[in-house]
């Protein structure tokens, strides 16, 4: 990833600050299967901290410290509910296990497949949006030009990077990012450290 860190520390002055002050690039990268893929679904719209409890809370119930298709599928709706999840996160995970289990999503295919064609696949599914899709690139298939525009801690980051007067649409965060490509994910990755240096990335 050195020319990754190079590329983004020419191509932006300020951003060069952020990655000296949070130093190497050390992202935390996750298989590409179904765990993953419903924690992305758990954490939508919640801060780090109440979604990595709920779910710890719901790795604990699958019962052997790992979420699968059928661990899920197994799981009462309503224990499902005890661990903080709302109802209908509960009903995007269990129509998820089900497609998993089926074989009607495969995962494991996705690797294969461009940035694009991944997003408007995964986006098919029930409960899977942009976002979620974009957190699977970046954490499971390891690609490395994906930039979450929409998520509030890049937008946040970015506003206070460039000391912005409000926080910038997602569309103000793409034209920014153009100087970042191909290494927005890299980027991204930063601007997350910078809010949160202890984050679990």
């Amino acid at each position: 990833m050195r020319k990754a860190v190079e590329h983004l520390k020419r191509a932006d002055p300020k951003l060069a600050k952020v990655i000296t002050e949070v130093g190497p690039y050390r992202i935390r990268y996750l298989p590409p299967n179904f765990e993953t893929l419903a924690k992305a679904i758990v954490y939508q719209q919640l801060s780090g901290k109440v979604a990595g409890a709920i779910f710890r809370r719901l790795r604990e119930a699958a019962g052997n410290g790992r979420l699968s298709p059928e661990a899920i599928l197994r799981l009462d709706p309503e224990r499902m509910r005890a661990t903080g999840l709302s109802r209908q996160k509960i009903e995007y995970l269990r129509t998820l296990a089900r497609c998993v289990q089926d074989g009607s999503v495969d995962l494991a295919s996705l690797r294969h497949l461009p940035d694009q064609e991944v997003v408007r696949r995964l986006t098919q599914l029930k409960g899977v949006g942009e976002w979620t899709a974009h957190m699977f690139l970046i954490f499971a298939l390891r690609r490395p030009d994906v930039l979450p525009a929409g998520d509030l801690g890049i937008r946040a980051a970015v506003r206070k990077l460039y000391h912005l007067p409000r926080l910038p649409s997602p569309r103000e965060v793409e034209s920014l990012a153009r100087p970042w490509r191909p290494y927005a994910t890299v980027a991204s990755w930063y601007l997350w450290r910078s809010l949160e240096p202890d984050a679990n990335l």
